[in-house]
């Protein structure tokens, strides 16, 4: 379903559209590598299904599986690399520093309209942090530091091309997905996040997986990669299209205790058994803090587009195409 957008016009054409979103991939990477102290790495389009490297996402959806001469296992391709990139910083010795990857993914069970889509693109980045660091405060820095490089990327843009309207705040409001509920008790996640983004343009929600007062979760994460007390979602607030982005899931993973827990909570303990989890018990797993960064939506806020089909090439459902012509909207 598409989002309706009145009066909305777009200010590049398409020379100009692909010329800003390499420049926007390109200035972000740097600022987001500069301010968390990353390395690129090379990355997987797949995994072994009997792996346990695959994230589950919401534990619905459908990953694309196939099998490939003289390879025993399915090879399904991912939905994200949280588990992956903690496996290689395991591998890796990069003497305190993280790493990023651009990850590419296929979601075929998404319901897309304005900035979901059936193809993902994203900056996965994970680094590697002290047990005693595994608090709420170390989360709230690397927001913060987040923020600061999309920030510094829209202030580099506008340099290069000053049409393009700014409206980041740098400053990041965060809340609790409880202290949300608290706030907002009749209305559901979706609409609570609407609010309070709106309201402060830059906000963090955290604490998000675990059942809420009012018996359901904010929302459903997988119960193997965050810890649900010590992570969150950043949104942005986007005038355009009068909406919550998101633009990162991200969270410090979890330890030894948190990984049994949250496996009970969600009747998952199956998982154990896994090479990924039987080596996060044995110790052999660093504990670390990452999330992914769209990288399609940070261009679609930063290029004052309405529709994520306008920076990135995709499969539409049919009618969209017409929807999108009647406001304006020209997909690649």
């Amino acid at each position: 379903m598409l989002w309706s957008i009145k009066n909305y016009k777009d200010k590049l054409d398409y020379l100009e559209t692909e010329k800003y979103i390499k420049f926007v991939k390109d200035h972000f990477e740097d600022n987001l590598a500069s301010e968390l102290g990353l390395i690129r790495v090379s990355a997987p389009l797949f995994v072994k299904k009997n792996s346990g490297l695959n994230d589950d996402l919401n534990g619905i959806e459908r990953p694309v599986a196939f099998d490939a001469k003289n390879v025993e296992d399915t090879l399904e391709v991912v939905h994200s690399l949280a588990k992956w990139k903690r496996m290689a910083l395991a591998h890796y010795d990069f003497k305190g520093l993280g790493i990023y990857t651009d990850m590419n993914a296929i979601r075929r069970d998404e319901m897309v309209d304005n900035i979901h889509s059936f193809y993902v693109d994203q900056w996965d980045w994970e680094k590697a942090i002290a047990k005693k660091d595994r608090k709420i405060a170390t989360f709230k820095d690397y927001v913060q530091k987040i923020a600061k490089a999309l920030k510094k990327t829209e202030v580099e843009l506008h340099e290069a091309c000053p049409k393009l309207e700014q409206f980041i705040k740098e400053e990041v409001t965060f809340i609790s997905s409880q202290e949300l509920e608290d706030r907002y008790p009749d209305l559901d996640a979706k609409k609570r996040e609407e609010l309070f983004t709106k309201e402060h343009k830059t906000v963090c929600i955290m604490e998000i997986g675990d059942t809420l007062k009012s018996g359901k979760p904010h929302d459903l994460r997988a119960p193997d990669y965050d810890d649900w007390h010590l992570n969150g979602d950043i949104l942005i607030y986007d005038p355009i299209v009068d909406k919550a982005i998101e633009i990162s899931s991200m969270g410090i993973r979890v330890d030894e205790e948190a990984l049994r827990s949250q496996l009970k909570k969600a009747h998952a303990q199956d998982r154990l058994a896994l090479p990924f989890h039987k080596a996060l018990l044995e110790g052999k797993l660093p504990y670390t803090i990452g999330g992914g960064i769209g990288q399609s939506r940070i261009c679609l806020i930063l290029l004052n587009k309405a529709h994520i089909g306008e920076v990135q090439a995709s499969v539409w459902p049919k009618g969209m195409y017409d929807e999108c012509r009647e406001f304006g909207i020209h997909l690649l």
